[in-house]
Protein backbone atom coordinates (compact mmCIF):
# COMPACT_ATOMS: atom_id res chain seq x y z
CA UNK A 1 0.00 0.00 0.00
CA UNK A 2 2.66 2.19 0.72
CA UNK A 3 4.37 1.93 -2.37
CA UNK A 4 5.23 5.71 -4.23
CA UNK A 5 4.49 7.41 -1.12
CA UNK A 6 7.70 9.40 -0.08
CA UNK A 7 5.77 11.19 3.24
CA UNK A 8 3.17 10.30 5.30
CA UNK A 9 1.48 13.02 7.24
CA UNK A 10 -0.74 11.99 10.67
CA UNK A 11 -3.02 13.99 12.31
CA UNK A 12 -2.78 13.65 16.24
CA UNK A 13 -6.74 13.48 18.13
CA UNK A 14 -7.99 10.53 17.44
CA UNK A 15 -5.12 8.85 14.99
CA UNK A 16 -1.96 8.82 17.02
CA UNK A 17 -3.58 9.86 20.16
CA UNK A 18 -6.17 9.01 22.02
CA UNK A 19 -9.31 11.27 22.13
CA UNK A 20 -9.82 11.55 25.77
CA UNK A 21 -6.04 12.56 26.78
CA UNK A 22 -6.54 15.96 24.00
CA UNK A 23 -10.22 16.54 25.66
CA UNK A 24 -9.93 15.29 28.95
CA UNK A 25 -6.48 15.73 29.65
CA UNK A 26 -4.86 18.31 27.57
CA UNK A 27 -8.05 20.72 27.70
CA UNK A 28 -9.12 20.01 31.39
CA UNK A 29 -5.28 21.23 32.40
CA UNK A 30 -5.60 24.36 29.79
CA UNK A 31 -8.89 25.69 31.74
CA UNK A 32 -7.87 24.40 34.87
CA UNK A 33 -4.19 26.63 34.65
CA UNK A 34 -5.13 29.71 32.56
CA UNK A 35 -5.61 32.14 35.35
CA UNK A 36 -2.80 31.22 37.18
CA UNK A 37 -0.84 30.61 34.09
CA UNK A 38 -2.00 34.90 32.86
CA UNK A 39 -1.01 35.91 35.92
CA UNK A 40 2.07 34.70 36.48
CA UNK A 41 2.64 35.84 32.61
CA UNK A 42 0.85 39.10 32.47
CA UNK A 43 3.99 41.10 31.65
CA UNK A 44 4.93 38.75 28.65
CA UNK A 45 5.16 40.49 25.76
CA UNK A 46 3.96 36.77 23.39
CA UNK A 47 0.98 36.38 26.13
CA UNK A 48 0.07 39.87 25.79
CA UNK A 49 -0.23 39.80 22.38
CA UNK A 50 -2.68 36.43 22.45
CA UNK A 51 -4.69 37.83 24.46
CA UNK A 52 -5.12 41.27 22.60
CA UNK A 53 -6.09 38.65 19.68
CA UNK A 54 -8.60 36.46 21.88
CA UNK A 55 -9.95 39.95 22.59
CA UNK A 56 -10.25 41.21 19.32
CA UNK A 57 -12.67 38.18 18.84
CA UNK A 58 -14.69 38.50 21.93
CA UNK A 59 -15.35 42.13 20.64
CA UNK A 60 -16.47 41.08 16.76
CA UNK A 61 -18.44 38.16 17.63
CA UNK A 62 -21.83 37.78 20.24
CA UNK A 63 -21.86 34.68 22.07
CA UNK A 64 -25.26 33.92 22.55
CA UNK A 65 -25.39 35.16 26.35
CA UNK A 66 -23.13 32.42 27.34
CA UNK A 67 -20.49 34.96 28.51
CA UNK A 68 -20.29 38.23 30.27
CA UNK A 69 -21.63 41.27 28.15
CA UNK A 70 -18.29 42.56 28.38
CA UNK A 71 -15.24 42.27 28.77
CA UNK A 72 -13.69 44.21 31.33
CA UNK A 73 -10.00 45.72 30.91
CA UNK A 74 -9.51 48.32 34.08
CA UNK A 75 -7.00 46.53 36.15
CA UNK A 76 -4.62 43.78 35.48
CA UNK A 77 -6.87 41.29 38.04
CA UNK A 78 -10.35 42.70 35.78
CA UNK A 79 -8.42 41.33 32.37
CA UNK A 80 -7.22 38.03 33.25
CA UNK A 81 -10.36 37.22 34.86
CA UNK A 82 -12.27 37.97 31.70
CA UNK A 83 -9.23 36.32 29.82
CA UNK A 84 -10.06 33.11 31.65
CA UNK A 85 -13.78 33.28 31.36
CA UNK A 86 -13.56 33.49 27.37
CA UNK A 87 -10.52 30.56 27.31
CA UNK A 88 -12.53 28.30 28.97
CA UNK A 89 -16.03 29.21 26.98
CA UNK A 90 -13.34 28.34 23.69
CA UNK A 91 -11.79 25.43 24.86
CA UNK A 92 -15.79 24.07 25.76
CA UNK A 93 -16.43 24.85 22.19
CA UNK A 94 -13.23 23.07 20.76
CA UNK A 95 -12.46 26.03 19.13
CA UNK A 96 -9.73 26.23 16.65
CA UNK A 97 -8.96 29.34 16.89
CA UNK A 98 -5.22 30.44 16.44
CA UNK A 99 -4.60 32.30 19.58
CA UNK A 100 -6.13 30.03 21.49
CA UNK A 101 -4.28 26.90 20.27
CA UNK A 102 -1.30 29.21 20.82
CA UNK A 103 -2.00 29.85 24.17
CA UNK A 104 -3.15 26.63 24.85
CA UNK A 105 0.45 25.26 23.85
CA UNK A 106 1.99 27.63 26.37
CA UNK A 107 -0.25 26.63 29.38
CA UNK A 108 1.05 22.90 28.23
CA UNK A 109 4.38 23.72 28.11
CA UNK A 110 4.76 24.82 31.72
CA UNK A 111 2.70 21.62 32.66
CA UNK A 112 5.26 18.75 30.57
CA UNK A 113 8.41 21.13 32.26
CA UNK A 114 6.42 20.94 35.86
CA UNK A 115 5.68 17.02 35.33
CA UNK A 116 2.21 17.81 35.35
CA UNK A 117 1.68 16.23 32.00
CA UNK A 118 3.36 13.61 29.82
CA UNK A 119 2.51 12.94 26.20
CA UNK A 120 0.35 9.70 25.60
CA UNK A 121 0.38 7.95 22.05
CA UNK A 122 -1.30 4.39 21.00
CA UNK A 123 0.72 1.63 21.28
CA UNK A 124 1.21 1.20 17.73
CA UNK A 125 2.26 4.62 17.25
CA UNK A 126 6.08 4.05 17.45
CA UNK A 127 6.47 0.88 15.73
CA UNK A 128 4.92 2.03 13.23
CA UNK A 129 6.87 5.02 12.79
CA UNK A 130 10.22 2.83 12.94
CA UNK A 131 8.87 1.09 10.41
CA UNK A 132 7.98 3.97 8.06
CA UNK A 133 11.68 5.47 8.92
CA UNK A 134 13.28 1.89 7.80
CA UNK A 135 11.69 2.10 4.68
CA UNK A 136 12.74 5.89 3.96
CA UNK A 137 9.30 7.32 4.28
CA UNK A 138 9.37 10.96 6.20
CA UNK A 139 6.33 11.13 8.83
CA UNK A 140 5.15 14.52 9.48
CA UNK A 141 2.09 16.10 12.02
CA UNK A 142 -0.19 18.60 10.69
CA UNK A 143 -2.74 18.79 13.50
CA UNK A 144 -4.82 22.49 14.45
CA UNK A 145 -2.75 22.19 17.74
CA UNK A 146 0.38 24.35 17.37
CA UNK A 147 3.59 22.95 16.67
CA UNK A 148 4.71 23.37 20.03
CA UNK A 149 1.86 21.29 21.60
CA UNK A 150 2.63 18.89 18.83
CA UNK A 151 6.18 18.69 19.83
CA UNK A 152 5.28 18.54 23.11
CA UNK A 153 2.80 15.23 23.03
CA UNK A 154 5.33 13.59 21.07
CA UNK A 155 8.95 14.06 22.80
CA UNK A 156 7.32 12.77 26.17
CA UNK A 157 5.77 9.89 25.62
CA UNK A 158 6.06 6.65 27.96
CA UNK A 159 8.40 5.32 24.48
CA UNK A 160 10.59 8.22 24.96
CA UNK A 161 10.71 11.08 22.76
CA UNK A 162 9.30 10.34 19.18
CA UNK A 163 10.33 13.57 18.13
CA UNK A 164 13.10 12.37 16.33
CA UNK A 165 11.15 10.38 14.00
CA UNK A 166 9.31 13.53 12.61
CA UNK A 167 10.59 15.57 10.27
CA UNK A 168 8.29 18.20 9.88
CA UNK A 169 4.96 19.53 12.11
CA UNK A 170 2.55 22.00 10.67
CA UNK A 171 -0.53 23.80 12.37
CA UNK A 172 -3.52 25.87 11.26
CA UNK A 173 -0.64 28.59 9.78
CA UNK A 174 -0.89 26.31 7.09
CA UNK A 175 -4.54 27.03 6.67
CA UNK A 176 -7.82 24.60 8.11
CA UNK A 177 -7.82 20.86 8.44
CA UNK A 178 -11.00 20.48 5.80
CA UNK A 179 -9.34 22.98 3.36
CA UNK A 180 -7.88 21.47 0.37
CA UNK A 181 -5.41 24.68 0.07
CA UNK A 182 -3.96 23.39 3.38
CA UNK A 183 -2.69 20.21 2.07
CA UNK A 184 -1.20 22.00 -1.31
CA UNK A 185 0.56 24.22 0.86
CA UNK A 186 1.95 21.54 2.82
CA UNK A 187 3.19 19.54 -0.36
CA UNK A 188 4.72 22.89 -1.34
CA UNK A 189 6.70 23.19 1.79
CA UNK A 190 7.95 19.68 1.85
CA UNK A 191 8.44 19.42 -2.43
CA UNK A 192 6.62 16.57 -2.51
CA UNK A 193 4.25 15.86 -5.23
CA UNK A 194 0.40 15.28 -3.58
CA UNK A 195 0.33 11.81 -5.31
CA UNK A 196 3.51 11.17 -3.24
CA UNK A 197 2.05 12.25 0.12
CA UNK A 198 -0.48 10.01 2.75
CA UNK A 199 -2.59 11.64 4.93
CA UNK A 200 -3.66 9.74 8.09
CA UNK A 201 -6.79 10.76 9.73
CA UNK A 202 -9.98 10.38 11.89
CA UNK A 203 -12.00 12.44 9.90
CA UNK A 204 -13.18 12.14 7.07
CA UNK A 205 -13.69 15.80 6.15
CA UNK A 206 -10.32 16.10 6.09
CA UNK A 207 -9.43 13.40 4.11
CA UNK A 208 -12.02 14.57 1.77
CA UNK A 209 -10.14 17.84 1.89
Amino acid sequence: MLTGIDVILLDIEGTTTPLDFVHKTLFSYASDNVESFLTKNASDPRVKELVDELKSLYDAHTFENQLPAEWKAEGRETWIDSASVFVRYLISQDSKNPALKALQGLIWEEGYKKGGLNGEVYADVTPAMERWKKRGISICIYSSGSVLAQKLIFSSTRYGDLTKFISAFFDTAVGGKRESGSYARISKSLATSPESILFISDVIEEVNA
